[in-house]
């Protein structure tokens, strides 16, 4: 017994560790990747959400999900639905800029992108607003959804 142990621990184990790096691999989105195209029109739904009130993160975000904002305080699924609901809506032309969406495997997508739209101030002065993210989409049951988000708003330059 202890002999069959120690040779799978000088066999086996390394064979393991050997193949650990490679299931970890990343690839890239190509271009045409239907389940790329589909995590960013997810993506383009919550964006528009800003300026038309959709309720699309309803089922794109994951029950245990979890966003931080610019400002470094954390949100919940919960949070962003009611702040989505009592929102005047007053954002115009949300559009969503150019999103790369990264694999790794079949059930767990990084997509790094931007959006952006035209806000007003408290004076009523129009601005342009483009926020950088990164969020992380993890497949289960089938359905792919958000568990975490890192926004970041851009400094115009």
């Amino acid at each position: 017994m202890l002999k069959q142990l120690c040779t799978w621990i000088i066999v086996g184990l390394p064979l393991l560790i050997g193949l650990a790096p490679e299931a970890q691999q990343g690839k890239w989105a190509t271009q045409g990747d239907e389940s790329a195209q589909s995590l960013i029109n997810m993506e383009r739904q919550w964006a528009e959400s800003d300026c038309d009130g959709n309720l699309s993160i309803q089922t794109t975000l994951a029950a245990d999900f979890q966003g931080t904002a610019p400002d470094g305080t954390r949100y919940t699924k919960k949070q962003i639905i009611q702040d989505t609901k009592n929102s005047k809506h007053t954002d115009r032309e949300c559009r969503l800029g150019e999103v790369k969406v990264h694999f790794f495997g079949d059930n767990l997508a990084v997509l790094y992108g931007s959006e952006s739209r035209i806000g007003k101030d408290t004076d009523g002065t129009e601005r342009i607003e483009t926020l950088i993210w990164t969020d992380t989409w993890l497949k289960r049951n089938g359905n792919w959804q958000i568990v975490a988000a890192q926004d970041n708003w851009a400094k115009i330059k």
